[in-house]
C-alpha cells in the first residue's frame, strides 16, 4: 500500500456507544480512514461488494447474522480484507472458531484503548493481531495441548517464527535464500502437522503449544 494511500477501516457492531468509542479512537489513528460503519452484518457485506476495506472490525453478535459465520463470507467477498473480531465474549472455543473461519485477530472490548490500536497497527502490518488477555486464553490447556505434538525440522521452526512475524512467502523466501515454492511446501507441511486450515489458526496452536 503506498505511503499515501490511507487504511480503510469499517466497523460492524450494533451498540451506539462503542460505534463512537472506535470512531474517536479511529480519529486518533494517523493513515487510518473510517470508511464506515454498520449495525448489520448485511449492510456492511452490500458495502463491501462496492468498495475497498482493508480491515473490519468485526462484532460477532450481530441482529441478522452470526459474526463468526460472517467471517465466512467476508473472506469469500474479499480474501484481501482483514477482520479484527471485538467482541465480549472471551470463550476459547469461539475465539478459536473465529480464527479457523478466517479471522486475522482477536481483541476483547475491554482492551485499553492503545492495545486496540496496537492491534489494529498490527493488522495493517499483515500481522496475526491478539489483545493481551485472549493470547493469555489461547494459551490456556485446550483439546489440542493432549494430542502429540507436531514435531518440526529446523526449517520448519523458522518459517512458523517468520510467519508469526506476518512475513509473506515471498520475504520469506529472499530471508531463507529458498524457492517461493519451497516455502509454501513448508507452509503447507505446517498446517498438516498442527491440524489447521489457515496460518491464523496456525499462529494461535502455535502459541498455545509454545512454539511461538
Amino acid at each position: 500500500m503506498s505511503q499515501d494511500k490511507k487504511v480503510q477501516l469499517a466497523v460492524v457492531e450494533d451498540h451506539p456507544i462503542v460505534i463512537q468509542g472506535l470512531k474517536t479512537l479511529l480519529e486518533s489513528m494517523e493513515n487510518t480512514e473510517l470508511a464506515g460503519s454498520f449495525t448489520t452484518g448485511a449492510g456492511f457485506m452490500d458495502f463491501l461488494k462496492r468498495k475497498e476495506v482493508h480491515i473490519v472490525l468485526l462484532d460477532i453478535i450481530l441482529p441478522d447474522v452470526n459474526g463468526i459465520d460472517l467471517c465466512l463470507e467476508i473472506r469469500k467477498t474479499s480474501p484481501e480484507t482483514r477482520i479484527l473480531v471485538l467482541s465480549n465474549h472471551a470463550e476459547r472455543s469461539i475465539i478459536m472458531q473465529t480464527l479457523q473461519n478466517g479471522a486475522s485477530g482477536y481483541l476483547l472490548k475491554n482492551s485499553p484503548e492503545e492495545e486496540i490500536i496496537s492491534c489494529i497497527s498490527d493488522a495493517m502490518n499483515g500481522e496475526i493481531a491478539f489483545s493481551r488477555e485472549v493470547k493469555e486464553i489461547i494459551a490456556r490447556p485446550g483439546p489440542a495441548t493432549f494430542r502429540a505434538r507436531p514435531q518440526l525440522t529446523k526449517r520448519e521452526k523458522q518459517i512458523l517464527k517468520l510467519l508469526g512475524e506476518g512475513k509473506t512467502s515471498a520475504q520469506m523466501a529472499k530471508e531463507l535464500f529458498l524457492s517461493p515454492l519451497t516455502v509454501e511446501t513448508h507452509r503447507r507441511n505446517l498446517l498438516q502437522k498442527f491440524e489447521v486450515k489457515n496460518v491464523a489458526g496456525l499462529i494461535s496452536s502455535a502459541i498455545q503449544q509454545q512454539f511461538l
